[in-house]
């Protein structure tokens, strides 16, 4: 098994000429930020959206969680495309037309009353299809591109670029907000991304496949694991080696990553908490104004950024060390969600500044604890890795829909926020339970039943 060789693997046995895959990672972390920076224009943008559009509480979740009905949905068509076409392509599509949406959302100030409305939930419904394919192909270039033992910081590092869009974005956005209007955050946005799908086209490849590898870097990470196959010309032209819905019902029923998809789902509750609506709980519970709440919204995610690469820097030193690849996954997992509950106590302290220190450590704890794209990247099996992660992601992007509004109708309900950081905090403890007592060994999968015979 594949764990059992990551703390064996000499690390230093094979001398490097080349570093490109960490090339490789700074591209995905590149496109991850500004994928993160779309999703969360929306929650930026929100206070004056429905002020503008007269929306209620509910009205607003059910806004912001557009874009998770549609990526949830498209997640398995998602995955069927990268096995099937490869992540390049298929990765430049979405990164297109992902942006291109977002960029038309801001001509929704030029319609009024209902037709606006549905014209911002359509469009937020269409970014969340496109950008279906990110994430499982982010876990399939990672498998692609690292050794097991280098593939916890890897896959931590392209996952915090969550925190980092909105270290980076949120008082850019914040500032086009109250200087040029909400629109102007999805133009400009719409704009960026459209740029970058063009450098990504330029500068992504295979390992087989890159101009700048040398022999010395694609041994070193096939010698540890990588599956350095997985993404080349060669295999894209292949058609897919498994009966997709047989592969699902395969990969469903076993209790491991049933565990994995449960605890993807509760520490996504917390991620679609500060995604949607945690702006506007400065604003409307904290009484920030929407600048000033833009900046603070990037301190808890400053916090979040170094949690994630805390947590995966920890998960491959215990591996190094000799520790299973169970250990060093779940350590850093269940002792960052016990941080994450930390955000019930913001419900009894009146200071702003311990309310955002409070959250700080929140999401500090769920970047450290975000370690599920390194557990898919361990445990896909090689001829899925696309449908592998895409059901993964199809569990935990379902959070995106049930979190903005069940926290509608908790804010509507009560009239405050406290009942909802209740909720948030009760996913951490549920994720704990998860890991714990129902994951058990995590090992790669291997495909019994829903195998092809290869036309090869």
């Amino acid at each position: 098994m594949e764990h059992t060789t990551t703390a064996a693997m000499p690390a230093r046995a094979t001398t490097l000429a080349s570093r490109t895959r960490w090339g490789i990672l700074t591209i995905l972390f590149i496109v991850t930020t500004i994928n993160y920076a779309d999703r969360a224009s929306i929650s930026i943008a929100g206070p004056e959206i429905r002020k503008a559009l007269g929306l209620s509480p509910v009205e607003m979740g059910f806004v912001f969680s557009a874009f998770a009905w549609s990526y949830v949905a498209a997640q398995l068509p998602g995955g069927w495309l990268l096995d099937r076409f490869g992540s390049k392509i298929t990765y430049f599509f979405s990164i297109f037309l992902w942006s291109l949406f977002t960029l038309l959302t801001g001509g929704v100030g030029f319609v009024t009353g209902g037709a606006a409305v549905a014209m911002l939930f359509v469009l937020r419904f269409l970014v969340g299809a496109a950008e279906a394919p990110s994430f499982p192909g982010n876990s399939r270039i990672t498998s692609a591109w690292f050794p097991t033992h280098e593939r916890g910081l890897a896959s931590a590092l392209f996952n915090s670029a969550q925190y980092f869009a909105t270290v980076l974005f949120a008082p850019i956005m914040g500032w086009l907000v109250h200087s040029f209007g909400w629109e102007s955050v999805f133009l400009v946005m719409g704009a960026l991304g459209i740029a970058m799908a063009f450098v990504w086209l330029k500068t992504i490849h295979g390992p087989k496949d890159h101009p700048s590898i040398s022999s010395g870097e694609l041994a070193y990470i096939e010698a540890g694991g990588a599956l350095v196959d997985l993404d080349g010309a060669k295999a894209a032209a292949q058609p897919a080696a498994v009966d997709t819905l047989a592969c699902m019902k395969e990969l469903l029923g076993n209790r491991m990553l049933l565990g994995v998809y449960i605890g993807q789902y509760c520490i996504n509750t917390l991620t679609y908490f500060f995604l949607t609506w945690f702006p506007v709980y400065l604003v409307q519970e904290r009484h920030m104004t929407i600048l000033k709440a833009g900046f603070v919204a990037s301190l808890p995610a400053i916090a979040g950024f170094l949690g994630g690469v805390a947590g995966g820097a920890i998960s491959d030193r215990l591996a190094k060390a000799g520790f299973s690849l169970s250990m060093s996954r779940k350590v850093p997992i269940v002792a960052g969600m016990l941080l994450s509950m930390s955000m019930i106590a913001c419900n009894y302290i009146e200071t702003d500044m311990f309310v955002v220190a409070v959250m700080a450590l929140a999401f500090f704890g769920k970047g450290v604890g975000a370690l599920g794209w390194a557990v898919v990247a361990d445990t896909s099996p090689k001829e899925a890795g696309g449908l592998s992660g895409a059901l993964f992601n199809t569990f935990g992007n379902t959070a995106g829909i049930t979190t903005p509004i069940v926290i509608g109708y908790i804010v509507q309900g009560t009239g405050s926020f406290a009942g909802a950081l209740v909720f948030v905090g009760a996913n951490a403890a549920v994720t704990i339970f998860s890991y714990v007592f129902i994951v058990g060994e995590i090992k790669r999968v291997k495909l019994v039943t829903s195998l092809r015979p290869s036309t090869a």
